[in-house]
């Protein structure tokens, strides 16, 4: 199936899978990509040398496109753009909101950029600033998420700006590719759906307790913005959340990641930066990988967050990347040939 997103990206089918701290490491995006997908790396929750090593293992693993996921607000974000460039790895996309200056590198040295925006006048924004395409994020997914559901937002988006456009929130099957494309996307990209398979890293008995969910929650107690996870006993504490708490959970992310507390200080100034944040919030935020962490790759639910769109309620499987994305694919034949019979 070629659309504007498989001819700008150069993958053979217009599916991306999105970045998710902790889960999408080298083995899902490889595992993604090699299916004839997107694999997108989210390096958010790596050090330099974790990212670096991560780009190359996907490389060794395959010679199709990838893309990686940073912070642009983190302070070592320019530096993570020239590794990029340096590695020629074909798309960059960003956790929250990109800076113009890393658009304006990356597009310098060619590589396509694709930032994810939850609001029309986000993405006037950024296709102002010469991106290549926009992944739009509806309230169905999980994550940061606008209050906007995706096919309302959608349409808007699609009818406001002259780049691709790849939907997102709510997608998992190849009926929800064919209806993108009619709302004028040029593919979809998915977070759960791909959380879900047999590639991903994610411990069994967490993916069991995904697939046993049916219930998601918008809290901004997890890191200050609006965030879809699964509704937990952990996540109903995160709303009684005290200073006390946050400084806890931030010496214990302090101590895994090697930060300094200045440094854990500054990288909570520059998430507070434009947000109107309590630092009891800066702290949370600053700590939220340490959250995931303890859910995506220690198995400790009762510690962790787990972030979930609401198709969650939906899924019931797990099968491989492979497996997922020809799935889709068929489907999606089948469905246009019942729109379009002979």
């Amino acid at each position: 199936m070629r659309t504007a997103l498989t001819d700008l990206v150069g993958c053979r089918y217009p599916i991306v899978q999105t970045g998710m701290g902790y889960v999408a490491g080298a083995r899902l995006a490889a595992a993604t990509s090699g299916a004839g997908g997107l694999g997108v790396i989210a390096a958010s929750t790596m050090s330099v040398a974790e990212m670096t090593t991560a780009i190359r293992e996907v490389k060794e693993r395959t010679g199709a496109p990838f893309g990686v996921n940073i912070r642009s607000d983190a302070g070592d974000a320019a530096e993570r753009v020239e590794i990029m460039i340096r590695e020629g790895v074909r798309v960059a996309s960003f956790a929250l909101a990109p800076r113009r200056e890393l658009i304006d590198r990356l597009k310098e040295a060619g590589v396509v950029t694709i930032p994810s925006v939850g609001a029309r006048r986000h993405a006037e924004k950024v296709a102002a600033w010469g991106v290549d395409a926009v992944i739009v994020q509806g309230g169905e997914g999980g994550g940061h998420t606008g209050p906007v559901p995706t096919t309302l937002l959608l349409p808007q988006v699609v009818d406001s700006v002259d780049i691709p456009v790849i939907a997102a929130g709510g997608f998992f099957d190849g009926r929800g590719l064919v209806a993108a494309m009619a709302y004028g996307a040029a593919g979809i990209a998915m977070g759960t759906r791909f959380l879900l398979t047999k590639d991903s890293p994610v411990p069994d008995q967490v993916k069991r307790l995904y697939l046993e969910a049916t219930d998601t929650i918008v809290t901004r107690k997890v890191d200050g913005v609006p965030h879809r996870v699964l509704a937990t006993p952990f996540v109903t504490s995160l709303e009684r959340t005290r200073l006390l708490r946050a400084l806890v959970n931030a010496a214990r992310f302090r101590r895994l990641s090697g930060l300094g507390w200045g440094q854990l200080v500054g990288e909570g100034r520059r998430m507070r930066a434009g947000r109107d944040l309590s630092w009891a919030q800066v702290l949370q935020a600053a700590n939220t990988p340490m959250m995931l962490r303890a859910a995506m790759v220690e198995g400790r639910t009762d510690l962790g967050v787990m972030a979930a769109g609401q198709v969650v309620g939906v899924l019931d499987d797990l099968p491989s990347c492979e497996e997922l994305v020809e799935r889709i694919m068929a489907e999606a034949g089948q469905v246009l040939g019942r729109l379009t019979p002979p």
